[in-house]
């Protein structure tokens, strides 16, 4: 009679896939996502509070760092106005109180940014955050006066 004898094949390896967006860590690297942290910033999972303001009213969010303040609003319920969703038609401006937000899949001038306007359908929390929403004429109007500079 034949014995069958089982041997256990090692382990497949982890597979750690890229984050999206930086990460507490990547953040000490200025190569920061793009660079050699890879595997350490996918190992950390990281959320921030987000005050939102809309409408006159305050809300406080608690968002992932690989998603959006627009849809972790939308989660919550909140009417937050948005159309494409993707940083390019300027329908969910923003003006960022305090804290600082990666919006660099957004389509605004550098700017813009600098003026602490944003995107919230592009706009991933890299620390706690007060953000209000604001006319999207307040946006527009900027934005494309610094077009022309």
């Amino acid at each position: 009679m034949a014995t069958l004898r089982f041997t256990p094949s090692p382990s497949p390896p982890l597979i750690l896939s890229k984050p999206k967006h930086p990460t507490a860590i990547s953040k000490l690297n200025p190569r920061n996502h793009h660079g050699s942290n890879k595997r350490f910033s996918a190992l950390i999972a990281s959320s921030y509070k987000v005050v939102l303001e809309h409408e006159g009213k305050s809300t406080e969010l608690e968002v992932e760092d690989d998603e959006t303040i627009l849809s972790k609003a939308l989660d919550e319920g909140l009417d937050v106005p948005h159309d494409c969703k993707l940083g390019v038609c300027m329908t969910c401006p923003a003006k960022l109180v305090s804290g600082s937000v990666d919006q660099s899949e957004g389509m605004l001038s550098d700017d813009v940014v600098e003026s602490g306007f944003a995107l919230l359908c592009v706009s991933y929390p890299t620390s706690d955050c007060h953000i209000k929403t604001i006319p999207e004429e307040e946006l527009l109007a900027l934005q494309l006066k610094t077009a022309n500079d």
